[in-house]
């Protein structure tokens, strides 16, 4: 077996079982081709156009269209591949062969469709020969069979279609064909086989329909909304008709990602008698959502409209129990159990990475909301905090001014009662007063008691005025280490001076052995 990469010259015997890379023009039969464009080659041709015949027979892989021919079955189109190149990979001309004419159209961005053209009937299903359907097939027949057992080629290269389906519907974008009989089926991200998927859960909304909000996402910065917000109100004002009776209010104003608004309106309708209502949510909606209302919306910098009404529990019970398109049931059924608070969240589909970074942008809009209104939570705490010390201390004030005015009260009650008594003979219940007035003064009064105490730690107290008015100009400290070697050092000339007191007193005790000796001779000498 030979392959050959130019012009070379290919092996008869090998071009019957396996593609060459390049070689030279064979003017046979028509091959079935799986060609990325018209090239001279009669096996694995190149990404050229020319107008020579088609491959040797029998050739497997055939990359070439062959000429004089009407259409491709890949069409002779311009589709971008993979959605970054100009063109198409080549371009085909051939319709009596089977392949890929042109290059990998895109559908929805990224990897594309093949843009198939079917030129021939061809006959094959499944799982071998298939009758002629009688009904339009499913969508999800339609779909394994794209995935599993495409029959548009009717050879080996089906397989390769089957696994370029697979990875189209893996990644939620592109067309899978299947048959020529048959237009291809598209692969979004809500089929079945798409991976890029999981569940997350959204909070129920609280409002009815009868409360009329309805939020407006406007393409504005939350400062540059509130600054103009009087004026969106009278132009919201104006889209209504300017009627007199109809109000526009404004519910609340949130950030959203990407520099986007969130207003959420109502409209109150004033009626003659005095009465007011607001207009429903959904009658609002509707007619925000006509097109000429939409357009005057759009150019006030309106993304979209939506309603804020809850879910009656027939809505929310059906939107729970089945499983949204394309998501596994078994996923589902997991998601409604693992929900941490079913009362106030409900498990919602996340499809694709725009829809994963979408929830992401608002989870970290809402946090840093939360985190600024946790900050004025603090802020007012503290403030709170400093408005209670001071009415602490205002209160300590407030009894000890209660306290001097009840002394000048009883002064004055004391005084006043002596002057009504004035000329009166004590009487018996005053005497029994005196009585226990004077005990309890004796009882003040004594060394030991109440009086003798308090005087006591009063004089202390001056005491300790005194010494803390003159010590207080002597305030110093002393280092832990410093401090640890001065008792060394203290404790050093304590010990010296306890042995200079030792040699002292053994000293002492030899000049009494030396004077009772020497007073000893005195004695014998005389």
């Amino acid at each position: 077996m030979a392959f050959t990469f130019g012009g070379g010259a290919v092996n008869p015997a090998a071009a019957l079982t396996a593609p060459g890379f390049g070689a030279p023009a064979a003017t046979t039969a028509a091959a079935t081709g799986f060609g990325f464009g018209s090239t001279t080659t009669g096996a694995f041709g190149g990404f050229g156009t020319t107008t020579t015949a088609a491959a040797a027979p029998g050739s497997t892989f055939s990359f070439a269209a062959p000429a004089n021919t009407t259409g491709g079955l890949f069409g002779n189109t311009q589709n971008k591949g993979f959605g970054g190149f100009t063109s198409g990979l080549g371009t085909g001309t051939a319709t009596g062969a089977t392949g890929f004419g042109t290059g990998l159209g895109t559908t929805l961005g990224g990897f594309g469709g093949f843009n198939v053209q079917p030129t021939q009937q061809q006959q094959g299903g499944l799982f071998g020969q298939q009758p002629q359907p009688q009904a339009q097939p499913s969508l999800l027949y339609q779909q394994v069979t794209a995935l599993s057992a495409p029959t548009l080629l009717g050879d080996e290269r089906d397989a390769i279609l089957a696994k370029w389906n697979q990875l189209q519907a893996y990644w939620g974008t592109g067309k899978g064909y299947y048959s020529n009989n048959a237009p291809p089926v598209d692969l979004t991200l809500e089929n079945p086989f798409c991976r890029f998927k999981a569940v997350g859960y959204s909070c129920i909304l609280g409002s009815k329909d009868e409360e009329g909000l309805v939020a407006l996402a406007l393409n504005k910065k939350e400062a540059d909304v509130r600054s103009l917000q009087q004026q969106l109100v009278e132009s919201l004002h104006k889209i209504l008709g300017s009627i007199q009776s109809l109000t526009v209010n404004v519910e609340g104003v949130k950030a959203l990602p990407d520099d986007q608004t969130e207003v959420i309106i109502y409209v109150v309708e004033r009626s003659p008698n005095g009465t007011s209502k607001r207009i429903p949510a959904s009658t609002l909606f509707s007619y925000v959502e006509q097109a000429n209302i939409k357009a005057q919306l759009s150019q006030l910098g309106v993304l979209m409209s939506v309603t804020r009404t809850e879910l009656s529990p027939a809505q929310l019970k059906q939107l729970i129990q089945n499983a949204p398109a394309g998501v596994d049931p078994i996923i589902w059924e997991q998601a409604k159990v693992d929900n941490p608070d079913a009362e106030k969240l409900i498990p919602v589909p996340m499809v694709g990475f725009k829809e994963l970074l979408r929830r992401l942008k608002i989870q970290e809009q809402m946090t840093k909301q939360h985190q600024t209104r946790t900050d004025i939570i603090s802020n007012d705490i503290s403030e709170l905090q400093k408005n209670q010390a001071t009415t602490v201390a205002k209160i300590a004030q407030y009894k000890r001014k209660l306290m001097d005015l009840s002394h000048r009260v009883l002064q004055v009650l004391i005084k006043q009662e002596i002057q009504r008594k004035s000329g009166y003979a004590i009487q018996v219940d005053e005497e029994h007063l005196r009585v226990q007035l004077d005990t309890i003064q004796s009882e003040l009064n004594a060394p030991t008691q109440f009086k003798g105490r308090l005087n006591e730690l009063m004089s202390q107290i001056r005491m300790q005025n005194h010494f803390g008015a003159v010590r207080s100009e002597e305030r110093y400290s002393v280092d832990a280490d410093l401090l640890r070697e001065i008792k060394q050092h203290l404790k050093q000339q304590q010990e010296g001076l306890s042995h200079l007191i030792n040699v002292i007193k053994d000293d002492l005790e030899d000049i009494k052995l030396i004077e009772h000796g020497l007073n000893d001779s005195g004695h014998i000498r005389h």
